[in-house]
Parts: structure tokens; C-alpha cells; sequence
């Protein structure tokens, strides 16, 4: 079993930028890998970004790319998600998630994040313009 508890969001000018965090208990973190999903209103949930357990791979989508940056301190258990250059269509709740022997690769295909085992409760991000 593992805890996800995601934290971070709030309010900020398009342009801006937020630092997500996401901290683990429950299982050994270091064999997870990890993903951020988010979700705007009206819209399904979609992935964002992912990092393998080593912290040697991420994946993000192509529409973040360049803009996030995703990371891990496996000794504090916890993944953050630096978020640059916000835009309004960045705007949505944002999910920390997990899957059990799952690749980060792997956890990047999660289409709107079916098969994940894990979930934090989800942090607001809002963009103003």
C-alpha cells in the first residue's frame, strides 16, 4: 500500500510558476516509479509527467514539455513537479500517481490515468490571464 499526499497548487499570473510536491509513505518508495495527471473542468484527466524509480528517465507530454520539470528526493520520499511558464490552459487538479511494478514509460500510457494502483487527493492549480 502507499500514501499519496500532493500538495503545492494554488493561484498564479500566466507566466508564472508553482512547485508541486507529492510525499510517499506506505510501501519502499524507491521501487515506484511516479506520474503527475491533472484534470480541468469538464475535461478528462491526462498525464503530465513521469520519472522512473532511479530518477534516471522522465517523460512528459508534449504540452508541457520544456515548460515542467519533474523530480524526486527518494530519501524524503517525495516527487515534485516544477512548473514554468504556467498558462491558462495549464489550469486544473493536479494528481500525484502510482503503479505497481509499472515503468515509467509505462505509467506515461496510462491513458487518463487508468491502471494506476495509487492516487494523491489532488492539488488546484488556477492561471489567471
Amino acid at each position: 500500500q502507499v500514501h499519496l499526499e500532493d500538495s503545492g497548487g494554488g493561484l498564479v499570473q500566466a507566466g508564472g510558476s508553482l512547485r508541486l510536491s507529492c510525499v510517499a509513505s506506505g510501501d519502499v518508495f524507491t521501487t515506484y516509479a511516479m506520474a503527475w495527471f491533472r484534470q480541468a473542468p469538464g475535461k478528462e484527466r491526462e498525464f503530465v509527467a513521469a520519472i522512473s524509480s532511479s530518477t534516471r528517465e522522465t517523460f512528459y507530454s508534449a504540452d508541457v514539455k520544456g515548460r515542467f520539470t519533474m523530480s524526486r528526493d527518494n530519501p524524503k520520499n517525495t516527487v515534485y513537479l516544477e512548473m514554468n511558464t504556467l498558462k491558462p490552459a495549464d489550469a486544473g487538479v493536479y494528481y500525484c500517481a502510482t503503479a505497481r511494478r509499472a515503468t515509467a514509460q509505462v505509467l506515461s500510457t496510462m491513458v487518463n490515468g487508468n491502471g494506476m494502483d495509487y492516487w494523491g487527493k489532488g492539488t488546484l492549480v488556477t492561471v489567471s490571464s
